[in-house]
């Protein structure tokens, strides 16, 4: 299934703007005019054992020390472009929550910037030529439905 087919299942609505493909959150910036939302900065690491997509505002860094307290776990670091491509079929620069239906074992565990909250989300679906924007209350729908684990940090 496409994520527009599990976004129409769900009766999710979105907006969608195509664009030339971008590959880093400051690619995005012109783009963000032309649609409303809050971008989100994606990333794809892993500890080794476990794989976890961290979902932030645009304009926050990522503290790997604060995650890895978080997740009870040590040695954070950004997973392998061939794992990527292997459990969520992404390519670095396309990194997206979207990416999960294609995680059919369950490897990714989501962690979400609580400031995100009750925000219009922008994400990619699944190739970073489009954004998609999505309420908050939705993208956890989609998540349930993908029955992915989700932590608010």
């Amino acid at each position: 299934m496409s994520i527009y087919e599990v976004l129409d299942l769900l009766e999710i609505c979105y907006q969608e703007v195509e664009h030339e493909a971008v590959f880093t959150v400051n690619d995005f910036y012109d783009i963000s005019k032309k649609i409303t939302g809050t971008l989100c900065k994606n990333l794809f690491l892993t500890d080794q054992k476990q794989y976890y997509l961290v979902i932030l505002k645009s304009d926050k860094k990522a503290n790997l020390k604060y995650l890895e307290e978080i997740l009870l776990t040590k040695h954070l670091s950004f997973a392998s472009e061939d794992r990527l491509k292997q459990i969520l079929r992404l390519e670095r620069g396309s990194v997206t929550p979207f990416g999960i239906i294609y995680d059919e074992s369950n490897q990714v565990k989501i962690l979400i910037d609580k400031d995100l909250k009750g925000e219009i989300l922008l994400f990619h679906p699944n190739m970073n030529t489009k954004t998609l924007s999505i309420s908050y209350e939705d993208f956890l729908r989609f998540l349930d439905y993908e029955k992915h684990e989700y932590v608010l940090f």
